[in-house]
């Protein structure tokens, strides 16, 4: 298993996290292809910690284009779906959830570490109000799971 990373929040208990819970339509990809620098911080981010990406795949391409990076890829229909993926999946561990849609909310609602990504396709306002953390894209939501400390001051109380 993994190590995971421990995130610390001034004032609070630090934060474990297991597993990263992803996202790919809108969040990993665009038109069904793995945006730029994605891949290489996925690799990085395994070494760490067990990746789990949820889609609903509205272009068909999740499981082949991820084929060759360290992760799990379930096919879902609806956000609820997700829910139960991520509870089945996960065990109760604690996960840091990205997702940029509304089918995000549930699973965003179950994560330690909510990261709502505004990338090319937007981002659902009811995932922005639940998320703990939200970036510009999801290299910067990627790299901020790579180096916690970025989030200490974000996170603060």
């Amino acid at each position: 298993m993994a190590e995971g990373l421990v995130i610390e929040r001034p004032g609070e208990k630090p934060l474990e996290i297991t597993d990263l819970v992803l996202d790919f339509t809108g969040t990993l990809a665009l038109e069904g292809k793995v945006l730029p620098g994605v891949a290489e911080r996925l690799k990085k981010l395994a070494e760490r910690m067990r990746i789990v990406v949820l889609t609903a795949d509205t272009f068909g391409t999740a499981r082949s284009v991820l084929k060759d990076l360290p992760v799990e890829v379930h096919v879902v229909e609806t956000g609820s779906d997700k829910e139960i993926d991520i509870v089945r999946s996960l065990g109760g561990r604690k996960f840091a959830a990205i997702g940029n849609g509304r089918n995000d909310v549930p699973m965003m609602n179950l994560a330690a570490l909510g990261i709502a990504v505004i990338g090319p396709e937007g981002c659902a306002p009811k995932l922005l109000a639940l998320a703990h953390v939200v970036t510009r894209d999801i290299t910067e939501a990627l790299d901020l799971l790579t180096n916690p400390l970025r989030l200490k001051a974000t996170l603060r109380g």
